[in-house]
């Protein structure tokens, strides 16, 4: 019977190193492993340390910055508190003074639409006017300006009536009536006549009411 030849090539290794050994070899190599792991984490642990440092160090330099401009602006504020104040104070003036003047009548035009309609003899002496509210709505031709009396001193007898008519045809007009009709208290001889008369709010000057507008 023929032995069959094992096959093998190279030289044969025998690994005669103890058993001890070799697991000591391998618990080295683990600790190996854990320590560069370990040195691996703590590695990363400082990067993210400086950076956390980093990022806070380059926040509190910005809230710095940030600071000092609010500073500075707060500074320029308190600067401009004095103008401010200038303005607020002008601001209410004006409004008071367009409530206060919102009644300001322009007395020549009044004046003049009352002697347009006089004949030639006939002569104003007198008026006591009231001043009406302040203009409410956006036609000031409705709404009630002034109220009060005129007084007219003739040499002749005058037709009331004619004279009624002639003032309630005047422009800004809402009313007019006749009161009395008497002698003359300025000159003998002479005929004083009383009309009752009210005008609109057209006969307002505005001047005031435009300059608040046009601010």
């Amino acid at each position: 019977m023929t032995a069959v030849p094992v096959p093998f090539s190279g030289v044969p290794r025998v690994n005669l190193m103890p058993r001890s050994e070799v697991a000591r070899r391998e618990r080295d190599s683990l600790i190996r492993t854990w320590v560069w792991i370990v040195l691996a984490a703590i590695v990363v642990a400082v990067l993210i340390i400086a950076g956390a440092f980093a990022f806070k160090f380059f926040a509190d330099q910005r809230l710095v910055a940030e600071q000092a401009r609010t500073n500075t602006l707060l500074t320029e504020i308190a600067a401009l508190s004095e103008v401010s104040e200038a303005l607020a104070t002008e601001s209410e003036l004006t409004e008071f003074r367009t409530d206060a003047m919102a009644t300001d009548l322009a007395w020549t035009p009044v004046m003049a639409k009352i002697t347009g309609i006089l004949p030639a003899d006939t002569t104003l002496t007198g008026v006591d006017f009231t001043v009406g509210g302040v203009p409410q709505g956006d036609d000031p031709t409705v709404e009630q300006g002034i109220v009060g009396t005129v007084t007219f001193d003739s040499p002749t007898p005058l037709d009331i009536v004619a004279l009624i008519r002639s003032l309630r045809g005047v422009e800004g007009v809402l009313y007019a009536d006749g009161q009395s009709v008497t002698s003359s208290q300025v000159s003998a001889d002479r005929f004083s006549y009383l009309l009752n008369v009210e005008f609109d709010q057209s006969v307002y000057s505005k001047q005031f009411a435009a300059e608040e507008g046009s601010e």
